[in-house]
């Protein structure tokens, strides 16, 4: 019997180039994952256009190797022998805290370098964690036929949906049984083709009525923090879902349907009455959307700085937003001023777990604000 010499070529050497970007891409989104609640609150993102680019700090990557102490003048690269796990082979001298106040400081730093990321990739990463709660099939959902599904390989079919995989494996099989010597040599009979089936997909129908405080408490800073909440509400709502219609109010002591360019430039001016706004709600959705056929969710956000006298109106009209809509969230933006009866403490009664409050006393909450609207299910 002849030597036989089989040799395996490491395939993983070929990869490298893309197995370092992978590793690139998952660092990225992890350093923007750890700094979303900064991000989000970028007024330069906000005031865009859009197509802003952000750029994200990232630690340089960088692979396990050996560092030599060039401090020292011995760089060889082995032992001395008689080491056993868990001895220490030397320590750093000095410290970063020992170095601090020294001048200059003789300690090295962290490479960083900025990674560039669109806003339509900030909005992906960002709604991983996110969606519209409660979303049901309505009775007159919307059917698209969109969606194929790839279920099935057959010997017949379009040149351009071969299935490359199964095609050599086929030529790789019958080269072998027959002892050929050009194993990949492809035959008519090889060929096999990715087929698909057309998927009916329901796409549930939804409606979303963001209501915003416009009178005059509200400063630079609450109108701010409750743009910026709308502001990537709407960029979610878009990427994630075909069929969402977005319902902008704005209200001080009266409530009134505005376009989304009025809803993000609108000044602020007059007293406060929230109830206006909800009794505009209810007047929409009893024209407009009928409960059974579309998915209802109502987001208002405010200082709660409401007329006292208004407040048992605003509860009770919020309690009949529960029994249409799927969800409906208050937002509370606490400012530098301190109001002793605001409109949270009335909204503190309501059991509802269809009913979300939350507040917002600086930037960083705007995260958390999302997170509570759009909570999973389950």
């Amino acid at each position: 019997m002849g030597n036989c010499i089989i040799s395996r070529e490491d395939w993983s050497l070929h990869r490298k180039g893309e197995l370092d970007k992978e590793r690139h891409q998952e660092k990225v989104r992890e350093a923007i994952k750890r700094n979303l609640p900064e991000i989000l609150s970028d007024e330069a993102i906000i005031m865009s256009d859009g197509k802003k680019i952000i750029k994200v700090p990232i630690r340089s990557i960088e692979h396990y190797h050996f560092r030599y102490d060039f401090n020292k003048q011995k760089h060889t690269g082995q032992g001395s022998g008689g080491t056993k796990v868990g001895d220490v082979l030397g320590k750093e001298s000095g410290s970063a805290k020992g170095d601090k106040g020294k001048g200059a400081g003789g300690l090295p730093g962290y490479d960083y370098y900025e990674a560039e990321v669109s806003l339509d990739e900030l909005t992906e990463i960002l709604l991983e964690d996110l969606e519209l709660p409660h979303l049901k099939n309505k009775s007159k959902d919307k059917i698209t036929h969109e969606n194929y599904d790839f279920r099935d390989v057959r010997k017949k079919g379009l040149m351009g949906n071969i299935d490359r995989k199964k095609t050599v494996y086929e030529a790789l099989k019958r080269n072998l049984l027959k002892n050929s010597e050009n194993l990949y040599q492809i035959t008519q009979d090889d060929l096999r083709f990715k087929t698909w089936d057309e998927v009916e997909k329901p796409e549930s129908k939804a409606v979303v009525i963001a209501m915003m405080d416009s009178s005059g408490s509200m400063g630079p800073f609450e109108k701010y923090i409750a743009r910026t909440f709308f502001f990537w509400l709407v960029k979610v709502l878009k990427l994630k879902y075909q069929n969402v219609e977005i319902i902008y109010l704005s209200h001080h002591t009266e409530a009134k349907e505005v376009t989304e360019k009025e809803f993000y430039t609108k000044g602020e001016s007059g007293g406060t009455k929230c109830s206006s706004v909800y009794q505009l709600a209810l007047d929409i959705i009893k024209q407009r959307y009928n409960p059974q056929q579309y998915n209802l969710y109502a987001f208002h956000f405010s200082d709660g700085d409401n007329l006292s006298s208004d407040n048992e109106r605003c509860l009770q009209l919020v309690l009949e937003l529960l029994k249409v809509c799927n969800l409906v969230g208050y937002g509370e933006i606490e400012g530098p001023y301190y109001y002793t009866a605001t409109l949270k403490n009335e909204f503190k009664k309501i059991t509802s777990p269809n009913f979300v409050l939350t507040s917002i006393k600086d930037k960083a909450g705007i995260y958390t604000a999302l997170k509570a609207f759009l909570k999973k299910d389950g």
